[in-house]
């Protein structure tokens, strides 16, 4: 079960750091196309929403997935510590915490990325929102 250690530490919180990087490289990249976005150079609406949501999804996606995945994590140490409990029989109190805050630690680092995630995402739609009815002020058309 020693893999299972490795498994959480690099594998599931490392997933989660690749993930945090990916929703904040995605989330600057829409700040600055939303901050140089000329409005008056879309002649369609459409077209429009089509170029300010590109990319949102990643950001929602993993926004709402971090937490299972950091849930994931707790799950596999709980295992963890129960095995090894299970192996040793008697085990002494401090083994089992170092365990149990492996487990949280995943758990914590989920909800680390995703809080950020779900934020710049809201963040960012807000501003796509605006971004629209701007344009359909300049053009005189009114939201239905």
């Amino acid at each position: 079960m020693d893999w299972l250690k490795a498994a959480i530490d690099y594998g599931i919180i490392g997933f989660l750091i690749v993930m945090s990087m990916v929703a904040v490289g995605v989330a600057l990249e829409r700040r600055n196309f939303y901050r140089k976005l000329n409005v008056s150079s879309f002649g369609n609406k459409k077209e429009l929403e089509l170029a300010l949501t590109r990319k949102l999804h990643i950001i929602a996606t993993v926004g709402s997935n971090a937490p299972y995945i950091g849930l994931l994590g707790t799950v596999l140490g709980i295992m963890l510590t129960f095995s090894t409990m299970g192996e040793q029989g008697f085990m002494d109190a401090s083994k089992i915490m170092v365990g149990l805050a492996l487990a949280l630690k995943a758990t914590a680092i989920g909800l680390v990325v995703a809080i950020p995630a779900v934020t710049s995402y809201n963040f960012l739609v807000r501003q796509a929102k605006e971004l629209i009815l701007t344009w359909e002020i300049a053009n005189g058309r009114e939201r239905i």
